[in-house]
């Protein structure tokens, strides 16, 4: 059966406040199974909780639009206990479900984080536009979805997040499918999707822009409690840019994190490629990437703004695995072992790194059949390598195309050519 919003006496003019005739079809909805409608229009809303065996389905021309009043918004994480900061639970959530079942959202409408409202920029007039812009008042994620059996996402556009915008959480059958992500790339963790503690996860045909991540798999601690590991995960004939990491594993990895494959994806003015943190205690392992083609590089202006140090870490590696404490904490990281690389074509400002520490080094990575071509594509000023967040931080020095420090089994072979543009900053070697 089809619950269109408008019968529920929802107003689709962008500026009343929908939140209970949505709340009120989802529900009704839920009782014997079906879809929510969106027809074309405008609608404001707090946030909605979604509910087994419900299909929210927005047309075309229909726009969700989430509050940005805190008290519109489900404190979902009250309750967790995590010592990171680094992950940010606080902000609430627009779209939540908990311990639920088959669950869908559809259609070829928008969900519109309002970000713009959030972000600001400080920077002097004529200055590059790459700095991380600035945060102003509450910022919700655009979703939260914890324990769902039978997930799906497809076609649907999610604009202007505010925070993280796919957050799952817990979640077994994971199905995401050619959706648009369009985030303001230089939005402070506007992260595309973070499957966190998730098992079979299907990420296939996706546009993604985000000013953090694009795909981060992580293991958070209060989910890990709950849910235990992150396993098979796959990414597919995705298009990925960010001023952060395209595809990432970690850094939050309290538990363990394997069988992970991604291929045919296309990485755009991404500052890492491929990127693996152990930070938490957690194993990863049976990683496996191949056919990704593009470029990454490094955002030179940030570097001049604030006394030398980037805020976006990372420099424009293709690959970088790195296993290192982080500081001002006495956990020690995990293991990372058995990680698989092919058929990369990339264009490069920085090494190659591979580095893992005398308690934990890095074994069993073979990466062949690459093509980098290290050149200058942001008039960078130093070269360094950032393993932050970790007692190491940034170190500023020259480096050679590959960098390996503390591993065991590691194989690395390609054509690794370096132009004029980078020889000031990487030894050929």
């Amino acid at each position: 059966m089809d619950f269109n919003v408008l019968d529920y006496y929802a107003i689709p003019d962008g500026v009343t406040k929908c939140t209970d005739a949505i709340q009120a079809a989802i529900d009704r909805c839920s009782e014997n199974g079906g879809r929510v409608i969106f027809p074309p229009g405008k609608y404001l809303s707090g946030t909605l909780r979604l509910r087994s065996n419900v299909e929210l389905h927005l047309e075309s021309g229909a726009t969700l639009i989430s509050s940005l009043n805190e008290a519109d918004m489900i404190d979902f994480s009250k309750d967790f206990d995590d010592d990171n900061d680094d992950t940010g639970w606080e902000g609430g959530c627009f779209l939540y479900a908990c311990h639920e079942r088959n669950i869908t959202i559809s259609g070829t409408g928008i969900i519109d984080g309002q970000g713009r409202e959030v972000f600001f920029d400080d920077e002097p007039e004529g200055a590059l536009k790459e700095c991380p812009l600035n945060v102003k008042g509450f910022r919700p994620r655009m979703s939260f979805l914890e324990d769902i059996e039978n997930l799906t996402i497809m076609d649907v556009t999610f604009k202007d997040s505010a925070f993280w915008t796919l957050h799952m959480a817990g979640c077994n059958g994971v199905r995401i499918e050619n959706i648009r992500i369009m985030n303001n790339k230089r939005g402070p963790n506007t992260d595309g999707i973070d499957p966190d503690c998730c098992k079979n996860v299907i990420i296939r045909g996706c546009n993604i822009v985000s000013g953090d991540d694009c795909i981060v798999i992580k293991s958070t601690a209060p989910m890990y409690k709950k849910y235990g590991e992150s396993e098979n995960v796959v990414v597919s004939g995705c298009i990925l840019k960010t001023n952060c990491t395209a595809i990432k594993v970690g850094t939050e990895t309290y538990g363990d994190i394997h069988d992970v494959i991604v291929s045919d994806c296309v990485i755009r003015d991404c500052i890492r490629g491929i990127g693996i943190w152990s930070r938490d205690g957690g194993e990863i392992y049976n990683i496996i990437a191949h056919h990704i083609s593009g470029n990454t590089r490094n955002f030179a202006s940030c570097a001049e703004r604030i006394d030398g140090v980037c805020t976006w870490w990372g420099e424009g590696e293709p690959i970088f695995i790195s296993v290192a404490k982080r500081a001002n904490v006495d956990r020690l990281p995990g293991k990372v072992h058995d990680v698989y690389i092919d058929h990369m074509v990339m264009k490069s400002e920085a090494p190659i790194i591979i580095a893992g520490e005398n308690f934990s080094p890095v074994t069993n990575v073979e990466i062949k059949d690459i093509r980098i071509l290290f050149t200058d594509q942001s008039n960078r000023k130093e070269m360094a390598l950032d393993e932050r967040p970790s007692e190491r931080g940034r170190v500023i020095g020259k480096l050679p195309e590959v960098v390996l420090r503390e591993t065991e089994d590691v194989t690395v072979e390609g054509i690794l050519s370096i132009d004029d543009s980078m020889k000031e900053y990487i030894f050929e070697t």
